[in-house]
């Protein structure tokens, strides 16, 4: 085996996300991008004592898995969605599938309660952050996803199948006009253009529609032409607001240094749980709101009762754990590092009648050390990244009898549940939430209880 040569074999498991690993000549070969079953054609690009990486060059036979028609016209350029030829049933079978085999090489004895389907497969998302670019160098301007493989030629996803058509209107109309008067893009290496992101926000209760055009300070323009056109589309929902956000960042992110509203309002509201939420435009907000609610009635159910409990809501986020364990709850302590998410969570425990909610600004690592409550139970809801190996412990040091870890990536977690594990928890059970139809990604939902010595 060498490297740059071809060859072709059979996908016999998938590691989370889609890993697909094979066997070929005494060493565990790694493809990304496969489903089990697969026949591939790959090429190796890196070798390694009794293992090789390879690229997936060609799909020669699909898996037994597959069978589904992809509902998107993008499918297979966009680097979204890549589970749309695997029927609705088998990507939760997958999905159940690995996050079983990483729970069971750290965890034993706990029960498994099986894996909750989003609501609705397809039109489930309430965000969208679109990208302008081309599609090949020295393309027509794009405004859509990133493409498969790729960081910096964009595919125009005017036919996505995961956002209400209004998306679409939306996306069409701006990349008219926008083409129309001949404006430039950003380019990521050289840092000069001038359209770089829109963001379009839907409330899946009340239909109101925020949107945010993103662009760098390079040049000048006067967006009402641009607002008109929108307000005059056939919607199904109602525009809130259109927002002009200038970004000078040199990072691929969506930033404001200035945000200007040129028509309604910044914000929206969404309804979930019986609770009332006021969505800014850079507000963390779960992207699949019917899912969310599946999440957060899960998450309550592993709780329990929390009648004159303190509850410690770690990684807060806009507090919407919080809120919802508020009511019975003797006070609950939010801690979320995005000063915005902490305003906006606050603003939100007003807006629903909750006075017992505290939220604090800062970093978990940092922010435990000043807590004066002494908390009954804590929820955990990190980044993607996990815990930080140093916050960890201070939460252990808590010492309660039972926590929640709600994780949106099974590998952090699984690496945080061995130190817990080690520390006297232990799994008492656990549950997947499938909140992102089509995609790779999943949430896991764990109970842990001190074990008594």
């Amino acid at each position: 085996m060498k490297k740059g040569q071809q060859f072709e074999a059979v996908i016999e498991t998938v590691d989370f996300p889609n890993k697909g690993k094979l066997h070929m000549e005494d060493r565990e070969v790694t493809i990304k991008g496969a489903i089990k079953g697969q026949k591939v054609k790959f090429q190796i690009q890196k070798l390694r004592k009794g293992r090789a990486t390879g690229r997936l060059l060609e799909v020669i036979e699909p898996s037994p898995l597959e069978g589904a028609v992809p509902a998107c016209p993008h499918f297979g350029a966009c680097g979204g969605c890549f589970y749309q030829t695997v029927s609705y049933e088998n990507q939760l079978k997958i999905k159940e599938s690995q996050i079983r085999e990483l729970l069971d090489s750290v965890c034993s004895g706990y029960r498994w309660d099986g894996i909750k389907g989003s609501p609705d497969q397809w039109g489930y998302r309430n965000k969208m952050e679109f990208s302008f670019g081309d599609e090949f160098k020295d393309g027509p301007l794009a405004l859509g996803m990133h493409k498969k493989g790729g960081f910096y030629d964009i595919v125009t996803v005017s036919g996505c199948k995961i956002v209400n058509e209004d998306y679409t209107k939306i996306l069409n109309c701006v990349l008219e006009y926008c083409t129309d008067q001949g404006f430039s893009f950003y380019h990521k290496m050289s840092h000069e253009g001038f359209l770089r992101h829109l963001v379009v926000r839907r409330s899946i209760s009340t239909s109101e529609i925020l949107v945010n055009l993103v662009t760098s300070s390079q040049e000048v323009h006067d967006f009402t032409p641009l607002v008109d056109k929108i307000l005059h589309l056939s919607l199904n929902g109602e525009l809130s607001g259109f927002l002009h956000t200038i970004n000078d960042s040199l990072s691929d992110v969506v930033k404001s240094d200035e945000t200007r509203i040129l028509y309604g309002r910044d914000y929206f509201y969404e309804h979930i749980l019986g609770l009332k939420f006021k969505i800014s435009p850079f507000s963390f907000f779960q992207t699949n709101s019917k899912g969310a609610e599946v999440l957060y009635e899960t998450a309550r159910s592993y709780i329990g009762d929390t009648k004159d409990k303190v509850i410690f809501d770690l990684y807060s986020g806009t507090g919407t754990i919080a809120q919802m364990l508020a009511p019975i709850a003797k006070k609950v302590v939010g801690v979320e590092i995005v000063e915005e998410a902490v305003e906006a969570a606050k603003e939100n425990a007003a807006l629903n009648g909750l006075d017992n909610c505290q939220f604090i600004a800062g970093d978990v690592l940092k922010v435990v050390d000043e807590l004066k409550d002494k908390p009954d139970f804590i929820v955990l809801d990190p980044p993607r990244d996990g815990i930080h190996p140093k916050a960890i412990g201070k939460i252990i040091d808590f010492g309660v009898k039972e926590m929640v870890y709600i994780s949106c990536k099974p590998t952090s977690l699984v690496r945080d549940l061995e130190v817990l594990q080690a520390a006297g928890y232990r799994v008492v059970k656990a549950c997947a939430v499938d909140m992102f139809p089509g995609t790779v990604h999943v949430e896991t939902v764990v109970l842990m209880s001190r074990v008594e010595k």
